[in-house]
């Protein structure tokens, strides 16, 4: 077969003024076998007249140039094509009359001669279940054997389920249909109802995108309700009942809060027939915004203790989809340049409404402390974008741009334009692009538009400055003091205008730790003309950027700066903590403080530290970079023990089991870090720690795992924990353990199952690479850092984008901190030709890398 065609914007351009697509009708066999499934597709649609040239039926090579005819006349026909990704192309009619299945050419079937007017196009295939996670996903359960699946059909993997022109701006009317299994219950964009025989039929969708048409077929365990005369359900396998129900009251709680404040601030009411969250095994992405039905990972059925940060991840995940029911269903973009009109927006409303409708008030701190840490990151390497791109060319590049950027980075930017707008003209423009492209598609321009007409701003302006540029804006403070008086000027490197508010801190007498608020003013950057002076005596600490309102690195004043190394458990409030941390990780990146500083101020501090999400943060950026990549290897060990101290100290200070998400962080990091055995296999054991808690199966398989890395344990050990806990989760804990294991030949077989064969799932070749590589076995693993980059481009070529993300996520050998291995990664960036998933991720993690071999010279 032909190489598989992405889509260009020059021809999706083409096509969306060639054609009106109207309606698809779609038939789904899910009960003919494990492998394939039957799909059979009925799409209507109008060629326009007077709409330029056609688009060809590509070549199979990724141009799709063709032959298309002018249709400029009423007489003139034209070409497209239509995209299917079939094990079989069994027949295809194109208003009645039989189309060669032989003509597919790759994944696009011709449409050829096509005259102005209505048209009809039959296909009937048989498709391929995915076992990673694109199109549709199987997955036996191992728990019970149970079987579901479910689809994903972003960016452009609707072509993997059935016959489509799949790109954003053909929006259309679905109507679904799917047979499945007579025990099993089918879910879908709308309502669906069960017609006997084991078929249901789901409600007629508005128009929607086609990479926004969702099916979950099995035999879910369901709770369900009713909210403002709307159908509400959450859903989960069978095995995972118990958890689901634990939790439910939380869910649906969070579910009605958000969707009642979006209709507080939305005029335009939530524009589905039914809103159903199903929780799904093996899922890629955190979430997806199907409307009506949202897929999330299973994950967020939590079947081990959590911390209250992660509950409230759960919570900004539920409300970051339920906005795009809004910003992506009803008004979605209409190329992939735009992907942060969908993804910025989402993340934003989803931590503010978070903030303000929930328990979760303080969900800006965690976004502080680790979302925006990850858009920092993506904006400093080689593969730094715009939010807003001017053109993104196909969508193998689109898919790429799905990272810190549009999602962190952007959603800083649109708190930047509330700060610097007001809520009430953000919201104004918000609510007139809804009325504007309700159910159609909208570009950068229409939205820049929309806010524009809410206010007397220069919103185009502002646009240009924050979604046009690359690279991140450093704000560095100096100050200086006289006689009863004292200021702060802000230099600005970079090009962007910033509003932001400065903190102003004191020390409290009477203990010498505690800091006070003085004061906070607002301040744009850059300033203006000389800064204004402040009354009184030079502050202990001034912090640029207090509320965390822009988007920039910060650096202190040298006062400032003695000041948060010495007292930064002392600032009052835990979104400033996040700011100043934030700035002490910069720091640590560029060279600009030793890492073994960072680790000294976070055991001074974090034993006093009352905000969850700042503990986590620090101390995954604490073990995972500095510990195991910014220090040299001799210094590791050093390090290893100043964390374990640190968390023996956090569990010394929550015996008393008041803070059991403090202490369960506490024991993580304690198992994370031990380097010995003795301790962490005396709490397997016994089933617990001393004090609590006890060790539920994400805690033992943890343990294990550390112990598998030391050599504490054994292949035998590991089936009897399996043994003990046969779930998905289990099975991904076993693969983890046994590729950790210090054995040659425990190493070549995790090799031979991530790069030799097929038969991995998306999240057992992720487990089996995270336990692959651990900085403590260097040696044993050294001759695979070479084969590394000999076999990561077959495995990213033959199996597809997310095994190649994940191949090179969390396969790459970060712990080979080295020249010979940045300049091996180098030549296979220069001469192995990698996949555009593949090239795209290597790069970012040469970058990091090569920084890690900076900061360890500095």
């Amino acid at each position: 077969m032909a190489s598989m065609s992405v889509l260009t914007r020059d021809e999706a351009q083409t096509r969306a003024q060639l054609l009106d697509v109207h309606r698809y009708t779609v038939d789904l066999d899910l009960t003919v076998g494990d492998d394939t499934f039957d799909s059979r597709t009925v799409i209507r649609f109008t060629v326009r007249t007077g709409t330029g040239t056609g688009t060809g039926a590509g070549t199979g090579t990724g141009t799709g140039t063709g032959t298309g005819q002018d249709t400029a006349g009423a007489g003139a026909t034209a070409d497209t094509f239509v995209e299917l990704k079939p094990a079989e192309l069994r027949s295809a009619t194109l208003d009645g009359q039989p189309l060669d299945p032989a003509a597919l050419d790759g994944n696009r079937l011709p449409l050829t001669h096509l005259a102005p007017g209505e048209h009809e196009l039959r296909v009937d295939a048989r498709m391929r279940y995915s076992r990673t996670g694109e199109g549709m996903h199987r997955f036996t359960d191992p728990a019970d054997g149970e079987t579901y699946v479910y689809t994903q059909l972003f960016l452009d993997d609707v072509q993997r389920v059935f016959a489509a022109f799949d790109q954003p701006d053909l929006k259309a009317v679905f109507d679904l249909t799917v047979k499945a299994p007579e025990e099993w219950t089918v879910l879908a964009n709308g309502v669906t109802e069960h017609t006997g025989d084991g078929v249901w039929t789901a409600a007629t969708t508005p128009r929607i995108s086609t990479y926004l048409v969702a099916v979950a077929a099995g035999p879910w365990h369901s709770v369900r309700t009713e909210h403002r005369g709307l159908p509400f359900g959450i859903h989960c396998r069978r095995s995972l009942a118990p958890h689901l129900d634990a939790d439910a009251d939380e869910i649906l709680d969070l579910t009605r809060a958000c969707f009642d404040r979006y209709h507080e601030k939305f005029a335009e009411p939530y524009p589905f027939d039914s809103y159903d969250q199903a929780f799904v095994p093996e899922f890629n992405a955190g979430a997806m915004e199907n409307p009506g039905l949202v897929t999330f990972r299973d994950e967020f059925v939590y079947r081990s203790a959590v911390t209250d940060t992660e509950r409230q991840t759960r919570a900004v995940v539920i409300a970051h989809e339920m906005a795009h029911m809004w910003f992506g269903d009803l008004v979605t973009l209409k190329w992939w340049d735009d992907i942060w009109l969908n993804e910025s927006f989402a993340e934003y409303m989803g931590y503010q409404i978070t903030a303000e409708a929930t328990r979760f008030t303080g969900a800006w701190t965690e976004f502080g402390v680790s979302r925006k840490a990850w858009g920092y990151d993506a904006d400093q390497r080689p593969s730094t974008h715009p939010v807003a791109p001017e053109a993104v060319d196909d969508t193998a590049a689109a898919l790429l741009n799905f990272d810190g950027i549009s999602y962190a980075k952007g959603a800083s930017a649109l708190r930047q334009l509330v700060a610097w707008l007001g809520e009430k003209d953000f919201l104004a423009g918000i609510n007139t692009h809804f009325e504007r492209y309700r159910f159609g598609n909208a570009a950068l321009a229409d939205f820049i538009d929309s806010l524009a007409s809410a206010t007397d701003r220069d919103v185009p302006a502002w646009a240009e400055a924050w979604l046009r540029t690359t690279g991140v804006d450093t704000l560095t403070a100096a100050t200086d003091a006289r006689p009863g008086q004292w200021t702060c000027a802000l230099d600005r490197a970079g090009a962007r205008p910033h509003r932001v508010t400065v903190g102003v801190y004191d020390r409290d007498l009477s203990d010498g730790r505690t800091l006070t608020l003085r004061e906070r003013y607002d301040t744009d950057v850059p300033q203006g003309g000389a800064p204004e002076p402040r009354p009184g005596i030079r502050p202990a600490l001034v912090v640029p950027n207090d509320l965390d309102l822009t988007y920039a690195k910060i650096r202190l004043d040298e006062t400032s700066l003695d000041t948060a190394l010495r007292g930064l458990s002392g600032i009052p409030d835990a979104l400033t903590r996040a700011v100043v941390w934030n700035s002490l990780r910069d720091m640590v990146r560029d060279g600009d403080l030793a890492p073994a500083d960072y680790l000294a101020t976070a055991a001074a501090h974090l034993p006093e530290e009352t905000d969850l999400a700042l503990v986590q943060g620090v101390l995954a950026f604490a073990g995972a970079q500095i510990a195991d990549r910014y220090l040299h290897p001799d210094d590791r060990p050093a390090a290893l023990t100043t964390l374990t101290a640190l968390a023996r100290d956090l569990l010394r200070r929550t015996e008393d089991g008041d803070n059991p998400g403090l202490r369960l962080i506490a024991v993580r990091q304690f198992v994370d870090a031990a380097a010995h055995p003795d301790t962490i296999a005396a709490w397997l054991a016994d089933g617990m720690v001393p004090g609590g808690p006890e060790l539920d199966p994400e805690l033992r398989w943890r343990v294990l795992a550390r112990l598998a890395v030391l050599g504490a344990t054994d292949e035998a050990a590991i089936a009897a924990e399996l043994e003990r806990d046969p779930s998905a989760g289990g099975q991904e804990g076993a693969a983890r353990c046994r590729a950790a294991l210090p054995d040659p030949e425990a190493k070549r077989a995790a090799w031979a199952a991530m790069f030799a064969g097929d038969d991995l799932s998306n999240y057992l070749f992720t487990a089996t690479a995270q336990g692959f590589w651990q900085p403590e076995q260097a040696e044993l693993v050294r001759e695979y850092v070479p084969r590394y980059y000999e076999d990561v481009l077959a495995v990213a070529a033959r199996r597809g984008p997310a095994i190649a993300r994940a191949a090179s996520r969390f396969a790459f050998p970060a712990h080979a901190v080295d020249a010979a291995h940045l300049a091996l990664g180098e030549a296979c960036l220069r001469d192995g030709d990698p996949v555009p998933a593949l090239r795209r991720t290597l790069v970012d993690q040469l970058d990091d890398l090569a920084r890690a071999l900076r900061v360890r010279e500095v």
